[in-house]
């Protein structure tokens, strides 16, 4: 799967200027002011790549950074500068920091998997909702809803027909429901015609093989009401042609009544 962000710590400091080295010199001291130190591990594929990324933010500005993958302090501002040639030059220190990436990153991973969230699978609830925006337009809105998932990374595509449909779709943004899990919507605008055959397609982590909800049109209210109006029709048409048949019919077979001999003579 993807990156996945594990803030591990933050650290607020208050304190006085001079005590941030590289703040010598400044002729305004504030009275107070915010430093931040964020740490922060990302893991891929489980613990087979890990990456540790240190910010140190004074005043809501990053100052300098530490990346595991350059395995080196870097500076942002003249003011982070003192810190990183400090830090850069303690042969030691470098040590310990890189190796942070196992101490701190793997060693937390372990420990949280087992208390938290990590290594968590939640499977995907999928639905199709069809709507119309405008009655007027031949196009048809389809909704694909992917819900109760976790881990965040998902993959929803539209078929249609069997083939992959990528013209109309749009995604939307991930939502969380407060649960540790995510919900998603992938929409469709299309024309179905009768026959087509719409699904979507959702695969995900907590799967073993991918979720497949199917969708096909069907006559509209409108259509439908013409369709029964018509076999109405056609069935009392019938019905009088059958009885005028049989009228004809037995008029045609009648026998003739023949009038008293007496009127004859």
């Amino acid at each position: 799967m993807g990156s996945a962000g594990l803030p591990l710590m933050l650290l607020l400091l208050v304190g006085a200027l001079a005590q941030i080295p590289g703040s010598e010199g400044r002729k305004e001291t504030p009275a107070h002011f915010l430093v931040q130190w964020k740490s922060e591990c990302h893991f891929f594929n489980g613990t087979q790549r890990v990456r540790l990324l240190d910010w140190y933010i004074y005043d809501r500005q990053e100052i300098d950074y530490f990346d595991s993958d350059l395995r080196k302090y870097v500076a942002v501002t003249p003011l982070g500068q003192p810190d990183v040639d400090k830090w850069s030059n303690d042969k030691v220190f470098m040590q310990i920091k890189r190796a942070e990436v196992d101490s701190f990153c793997r060693h937390n991973y372990g420990v949280l998997q087992g208390i938290s969230v990590v290594g968590r699978r939640a499977k995907p609830t999928v639905s199709i909702s069809p709507t119309k925006l405008d009655p007027t337009s031949p196009n048809t809105i389809l909704l694909c809803i992917a819900r109760g998932f976790y881990p965040l990374e998902i993959e929803v595509r539209w078929l249609k027909n069997g083939r992959p449909e990528e013209e109309g779709v749009a995604f939307g943004e991930e939502l969380q429901n407060g649960d540790w899990t995510y919900q998603l919507q992938v929409m469709l605008e299309t024309q179905p015609q009768r026959g087509d055959v719409y699904a979507c397609q959702v695969e995900h982590a907590s799967l073993e093989a991918p979720i497949i909800v199917q969708w096909e049109p069907r006559s509209s209210n409108s259509a439908k009401s013409k369709l029964w109006t018509g076999i109405v029709a056609a069935v009392i048409g019938v019905i009088f042609f059958a009885m005028g048949l049989s009228l004809y019919l037995k008029s045609k077979n009648a026998i003739p009544i023949q009038p008293p001999a007496a009127l004859m003579n």
